[in-house]
């Protein structure tokens, strides 16, 4: 089975050939004989009912510096023209990435789109898991001064966050006695029109925050990321180490409870976050991790992607 392959992303030429997980997908997908188009968010069109991209055809090689080539740019039909498109740019999950969603809503399922666009739209990381309250750590959203101050009061030692951001960018930690909390609770509502998360700081952390890949529902893979000395952030953007490592039977618990939502709503591939007993994030945008993985144990979570992928066309 030949598919068209166009895959939505970040320009190629800054990918990381031995970390990026869209690199990978892209690299099995020519290995099974499918061909591939690139294209930016911003060339994503939607007129007269039609959805097109100003997309390049692309080959992909593991040669660092040189890991390649795209075609002349053309105007594509992408219900038309394509079996398949990867929604692979990097969040922040802002109004640009849920327009996109929105447009990409009127060829799916006819062109395959993962993750499905409508389930991704609805399912922004740090909001979806609020879905399984017996699964994550005591969580306040919110943009009001009080109850953040209740929840301190409570909790003691908390985590504050972006509730769209990524990467671990602007996350800070507040423990009991420090006098920054007002302050930064007002830089918060500054800069950001939406609410903020905060979190129980889990002690755990310095352990390892544990990135689960689930393809179809199912748990197939992960890596334990571990903080730098003094950092609370794990993100390996930030520097966090990634290690080997398995599943605990509470991880496998997660795992199971949130399968069938994942199937039932056509995420196909996602990545969950997992500090302790706690699942702190399920990832739908831009799942990274699986070339980590792949290194440390020889899953070949890329291939069961697109074996799910396949099965599906």
């Amino acid at each position: 089975m030949s598919l068209t392959v166009a895959i939505q992303m970040d320009p190629i030429e800054a990918v990381d050939i031995n970390g990026d997980s869209t690199f990978a997908l892209g690299m099995e997908a020519e290995k099974r004989g499918h061909k591939l188009f690139h294209y930016d968010v911003k060339d994503l069109s939607f007129q007269d009912g039609k959805v097109t991209a100003h997309a390049r055809g692309m080959t992909l090689r593991r040669e660092l510096g040189n890991h390649f080539s795209l075609g002349i740019e053309t105007k594509i039909d992408l219900e038309k023209d394509v079996d398949v498109i990867l929604m692979r740019q990097d969040p922040p999950f802002h109004m640009g990435y849920i327009t996109a969603t929105h447009i990409l809503e009127h060829i799916h399922p006819k062109t395959l789109v993962v993750n499905d666009p409508a389930s991704v739209r609805n399912a922004p990381e740090k909001i979806f898991l609020t879905r399984f309250p017996d699964l994550m750590p005591p969580t306040l959203i919110t943009s009001n001064a009080r109850d953040v101050d209740s929840f301190r009061k409570e909790d003691k030692d908390i985590i504050v966050k972006p509730l769209y951001g990524n990467g671990g960018a602007g996350v800070f930690r507040i423990r009991e006695d420090d006098q920054n909390l007002n302050s930064l609770v007002e830089m918060f509502q500054e800069f950001y029109p939406e609410p903020f998360i905060v979190q129980k700081y889990l002690s755990d952390v310095v352990k390892g925050d544990k990135r689960i890949i689930l393809v179809d529902g199912e748990a197939v893979g992960a890596i334990n990321r571990v903080p730098l000395a003094g950092e609370i952030r794990s993100n390996m953007h930030v520097g966090g180490e990634a290690k080997k490592t398995g599943l605990t039977d509470r991880e496998i618990e997660i795992c199971e409870a949130i399968g069938p939502t994942l199937r039932e709503q056509g995420l196909l591939f996602v990545g969950i976050d997992v500090i302790g007993d706690y699942l702190t994030e399920i990832n739908v945008t831009s799942p990274t991790g699986i070339q980590e993985i792949k290194r440390f144990d020889g899953t070949d979570i890329a291939a069961m992607v697109w074996d799910a992928i396949e099965k599906r066309r």
